[in-house]
C-alpha cells in the first residue's frame, strides 16, 4: 500500500478552499449562506482524537513487541491494515473539510464580521478547519506507525538492493 503524499492532501485543501470560498461568496450573494454546524468542529476533534489513540496504542504495541517483552500482545496484522486505511481514508476526507470550512471561515473574516451571528460562524468554521487539520495530523502520525520497517522509498523502476 503506497503512502499518501502531502502534495495530494495540499492539493485537495487548496482546491476545496477556493471552491468554497467562491461558492460561499456566490451564495451570500443570491441568498443567505448556510450555517456553520456546531456539531462539526466536535465531530472532527473525535475522529483526530480516536486516530491518535489508535496510533499510540498501536506504536507501544510494536515497540514492546520489537524489544520482546515478556506478555506483549502482538498485533493483528489485519487490524493494523484496516487501521492504515481508516487514517488515509480520514486524511483525505478531513483535506477537503478543511479546505471547506477554511474557505468558508475566509469569506466570513473578510466580508461579514459585522454581524454576531456571522461571526459565531465564522468561530465554527474556524474551530472546524483546526480540527480538520488536527484530523490530517493524525492520520500521518498513524500512517507512519503502521509502516512496516523493511518499506522503503524507492524511486519507481529502481530494483531493490538484496541483503
Amino acid at each position: 500500500m503506497s503512502t499518501l503524499r502531502i502534495r495530494t492532501l495540499a492539493g485537495l485543501f487548496a482546491a476545496a478552499l477556493v471552491v468554497a470560498w467562491s461558492a460561499a461568496r456566490l451564495w451570500d450573494t443570491v441568498g443567505t449562506l448556510p450555517g456553520v454546524p456546531v456539531a462539526a468542529p466536535i465531530v472532527l476533534a473525535v475522529i483526530a482524537a480516536a486516530l491518535l489513540a489508535t496510533g499510540l496504542s498501536l506504536r507501544s504495541r510494536l515497540r514492546a513487541q520489537r524489544e520482546r517483552r515478556p506478555g506483549a500482545k502482538p498485533v493483528d496484522p489485519l487490524a493494523a491494515a484496516r487501521a492504515l486505511v481508516f487514517a488515509q481514508a480520514s486524511a483525505l476526507v478531513a483535506a477537503l473539510v478543511a479546505g471547506m470550512y477554511g474557505g468558508t471561515c475566509l469569506y466570513l473574516i473578510m466580508y461579514k464580521l459585522d454581524m454576531d451571528p456571522r461571526r459565531h460562524q465564522a468561530v465554527y468554521a474556524g474551530l472546524a478547519f483546526l480540527a480538520g487539520v488536527a484530523v490530517v495530523a493524525a492520520a500521518l502520525f498513524l500512517e507512519r506507525v503502521c509502516r512496516l520497517p523493511e518499506d522503503r522509498d524507492d524511486p519507481p523502476g529502481a530494483r531493490p538492493s538484496r541483503r
